[in-house]
């Protein structure tokens, strides 16, 4: 393990780093509790209660997140995120009056929503970095509007020019404009991913998908084909069961193609991101166990109408920790806040509202 993280022949001026796993210790009975009171609570007061809702659920997860047995912190209130919530839900609903009265005023929104997007996108990570926090020094994002304007907006954009030949290139500099602006204490991370491995984890989950798709379309072919010498009671079976396998292969094609290119890309960022002289990541998530969790996840929510979320999500957090290691030189025990300002819990509800992903791994 000391040799992935390369601290006595990359950086021989260094003391040896300290080598730690991730620790989670959430506990599905106990958020379980907490996410029904959330969700109780936000259907009375009809949505505003969701603003304390998101708080108590970030402090649990961040709270229950430790290196070196030392938690991560949330710090936003919810008085920051209601107020960004009433902010984004005035600007949405004013979208859609707006655009139904005229559709070229619509067309125009639109655009003007594109272009505000990487500001709202900026915003977002601002805010939530500068309310995340370990060893009480807050992380911060130091993206500006222009870079982030060029990566989410124009590269996509060149991408559909190319038949998204090169989108795995787009997100691989996505990727790096995101992780390459977070910082700790003042300290930038720095991220030195490569392209080639974006693409292999392309190819890689689009054969898996295809494998899969050709291997229930075959079944069902022989399904249909069997039909014709069957009963009316045999054919419906038939049907029955074909309808069955459809819900299968939905939820499976879903689970792989997310399990394995986010474990592929998951392992690769995080082997190539650090901060120097402060600390290094190492990922060693593996596809199966990945991949059963997220369909195992994804059936069980399912099943139980969206009950079983609570621990799906605990599942998760629980695996991905499991599986991440940090290597912390002593330096960073040195480390000491950076005065900044809070930024706008608006950017992280537009966001929100308009379906903007910029969740991070």
């Amino acid at each position: 393990m000391e040799n992935a993280f390369n601290t006595d022949t990359s950086l021989p001026q260094q003391a040896p780093a300290r080598l730690g796993k991730v620790a989670f210790s959430g506990k599905a009975g106990e958020f379980f509790g907490i996410w029904m009171v959330n969700l109780l609570l936000s259907i009375v007061t009809l949505g505003i209660y969701s603003a304390w809702a998101k708080v108590r659920t970030n402090q649990y997860f961040y709270g229950h997140t430790r290196i070196e047995n030392q938690p991560f912190r949330y710090l936003a209130t919810p008085m920051q995120i209601l107020k960004g919530r009433i902010v984004a839900v005035i600007v949405f609903a004013l979208f859609f009056v707006l655009s139904a009265v005229s559709p070229a005023l619509a067309l125009l929104l639109a655009l003007a929503l594109l272009i505000a997007s990487p500001w709202l996108i900026v915003q977002s990570l601002k805010f939530n970095m500068r309310m995340t926090s370990y060893r009480n020094v807050r992380f911060a994002f130091n993206g500006d509007y222009g870079n982030a304007f060029k990566h989410f907006v124009l590269l996509p954009v060149l991408a559909v020019f190319t038949l998204y030949l090169a989108m795995p290139w787009v997100l691989k500099r996505i990727d790096q404009f995101v992780y390459g602006n977070i910082s700790y204490g003042g300290k930038k991370f720095q991220v030195n991913t490569e392209t080639g491995n974006y693409y292999i984890a392309a190819l890689v989950t689009i054969a898996a998908v295809v494998c899969v798709v050709i291997a229930f379309s075959v079944i069902s072919a022989l399904a249909v084909g069997a039909t014709a010498f069957g009963t009316d009671s045999g054919i419906n079976g038939v049907f029955g069961l074909s309808t069955v396998l459809f819900f299968v292969l939905y939820f499976l094609v879903f689970a792989m193609s997310g399990a394995i290119y986010q474990t592929m890309i998951r392992n690769h960022l995080f082997d190539n991101t650090e901060l120097p002289e402060i600390a290094k990541l190492k990922s060693e998530a593996r596809v199966m166990p990945f991949l059963w969790l997220t369909f195992t996840n994804l059936l069980a929510i399912v099943v139980t109408l969206g009950l079983a979320y609570p621990w799906a999500k605990i599942r998760k957090a629980a695996y991905l920790a499991s599986v991440t290691t940090v290597a912390v030189y002593p330096q960073a025990d040195t480390l000491a806040d950076q005065a900044q300002q809070d930024g706008n819990a608006f950017g992280e509800e537009a966001v929100g509202l308009f379906d903007i992903d910029v969740s991070l791994a």
